[in-house]
Parts: structure tokens; sequence; C-alpha cells
């Protein structure tokens, strides 16, 4: 690989400070959630799309119109309830009668940044209406392939599945998003610095009040993918991501494992990490740190395993400490 010219170095760092920028923007709205805003700026440099999974109150719903308002991108929200249509999402042919012609009239998914709030409320045939949408970036109706904007990310909120009235998510499906993000309950400290902030008058539907402002365009954002398809890869990590991989399809704790698919999100989610942390090559550590959230919603446990408490994340951490690292020398 060819050394950057300072040129592209330049556009590297650029492309890197708006991005750390991004981060400290939508901490002004959303408190404690440091990791969950990580991982929504690398699924935007990976060109991914990211499901986030809490309890109804810790701000799934804000963090993500709080990454919308940063950004100088386009942003539709969709509340998915159990009588959502399919095409209440995608679009419809609809009929003019001045014209006595169908015309296509688009749905909410024709933007760049597709809010889907609490999607598993919905019955599988509408959440199947987003599978083209996030594989091929495209929308078919009668036939008719249309093509989606450029950036296309749907962040989709979801309320954990032991809670009543929700449809769980086929595999299929779940195998489509590069990152499922826990939001967790706040400490206490972070849970007062909440209540200060309301006190103080912060109205979360109020972002422009709060002092949340863009700070990224598309052009950081295809700087900062650029930079990103520079960072190297050893041979000694793609083995190392494929030795975690294939140790997940032989774990006697799960009954499916993680796809080569997956194994390609992994190498793709750590590098861009590694780039965030101003890195031009992919370590151990990166890919240990992308490793939870790129693959817990890729393997499922058997039964048995379930009943004894045994989690996904607990078998991938199992996996983690057990596959030898490689030693890189740089």
């Amino acid at each position: 690989m060819s050394a950057p010219t300072p040129e592209t170095a330049e556009n590297s760092d650029r492309a890197r400070a708006s991005l750390e920028a991004l981060r400290t923007e939508i901490a002004k709205a959303v408190v404690g959630q440091d990791p969950a805003v990580t991982g929504l700026v690398v699924a935007l440099l990976c060109r991914g799309h990211v499901l986030l999974e809490g309890v109804p109150g810790v701000a799934k719903t804000l963090l993500v119109r709080a990454l919308a308002a940063s950004l100088e991108l386009d942003t539709k929200r969709v509340q998915f309830t159990p009588d959502l249509m399919p095409s209440d999402v995608t679009g419809s042919l609809v009929y003019d009668t001045r014209t006595s012609e169908f015309s296509f009239q688009q749905g909410p998914v024709f933007t760049n940044l597709l809010l889907a709030d609490e999607i598993n409320r919905t019955p599988p045939k509408t959440q199947s209406s987003l599978l083209e949408a996030m594989e091929e970036r495209q929308v078919t109706v009668d036939g008719t392939p249309r093509p989606l904007p450029e950036p296309f990310l749907v962040a989709a909120t979801q309320n954990p599945v032991e809670y009543e009235g929700t449809y769980p998510l086929p595999e299929a499906q779940l195998d489509r998003f590069l990152l499922k993000l826990t939001v967790p309950l706040p400490s206490r400290d972070d849970e007062i610095n909440v209540l200060t902030r309301h006190a103080e008058g912060f109205n979360p539907r109020d972002l422009h009040a709060a002092g949340v402002r863009p700070v990224a365009g598309l052009a950081d954002l295809e700087a900062a993918r650029r930079a990103v398809a520079g960072t190297s890869v050893s041979p000694e990590i793609a083995g190392y991501v494929v030795d975690i991989c294939r140790a997940t399809r032989e774990s006697p704790s799960l009954a499916l494992g993680v796809s080569p698919r997956g194994a390609t999100a992994l190498l793709s989610t750590a590098r861009a990490w590694a780039w965030l942390t101003g890195r031009d090559y992919v370590t151990p550590d990166d890919v240990k740190a992308l490793a939870l959230p790129t693959l817990r919603h890729r393997v499922q446990l058997r039964p048995e395993a379930e009943m004894e408490g045994v989690t996904a994340d607990s078998v991938i951490n199992a996996i983690l400490a057990h596959v030898p690292a490689p030693s890189l020398r740089q």
C-alpha cells in the first residue's frame, strides 16, 4: 500500500476532527451513552445499519435525533405500530385522476437517516419491507427498482423481546444490522445529570435550543470513509477475525454461529475504530473492542444454555479470552 500524500493525510485528519465534534455535539443532548454514540459513528463510516436495544425511557430515540441534528443530512422518523403497512414505509403507486395514470409516491424510507422507532412492535410482514432497502439500498415497487439516497442508514430502536406486544426480528433481518448496541440504564451520577438538565430547562423535543448544531456533513463523511478504506489489515488480523468467528460455530452454547458476512462486518468495524483512534492499521484490540456489538445479534443460543442464564455476550467474551491474539510488528 502506498503512503498517503500530505493532502490526503490532511483531509483524513479534518474528517476525523469533524466526527469527533459530532460525538461531542450529541453529548449535549444525551448523557452517559458514549459507547452507543461511538457505535453510530462507526456505522456511518461502514455504511451499516444500527439496532439500538434498551428498556423504554433510556434516550434511544433522542440519541438518533441528536445524531441527525448534528449532521447536514435528511432524516425521517417512522413509528412502527402493529397496524403499519409495508407501503407506509416504502411508498406506493397512487392513481392521479387528472392524468388517469399511476405515479409513485415515495415513503419515508427515501431519506439519508431513517429512524425506525420500536421496530419490533410491528409484525414481520412490515419488518421485512426494510430488507431490500437495507441490503440493496433500493426499493422495488411494481417491478421497478428505485435507488435510495446516499448515504442511507437505518437506526432502529427495539424494546427487549420479553416485553408484551413485541415481534422478535427474524435472523435474516438481524443479520442486516451492522451493529446491535445496548442502551443501558444510566448510572446514578448520570441520572442526576439528566434531571439537572431538565430542571434547568432542557427540552428533548427542541435540540436546537439545547445547542445541538450541524458540525459534519456529506463531504466530511465521504472523506472519512475513504480514509477508513485505506486502513491496512495484516494477514494476521484477518486470520484472528476468522478464528473468532469460527469459534462461535463450534461453541457448545450456540445453535447458530457467526457467518462469513459477520466476519467481514467485524473486520469493517474494527478498521473504522482503528481510524477513529488515529491509526492507519488494525490491531487485535480494535477487533476485541467491536466484537460484542458486531457479533452479539448474529449468534443464537441453544435453549438449554439460555435456561442456564448464558448470554450471547458471555459466550463471545469467553471466545475472545481463549482465541490467541496475534503479535503485530509495526
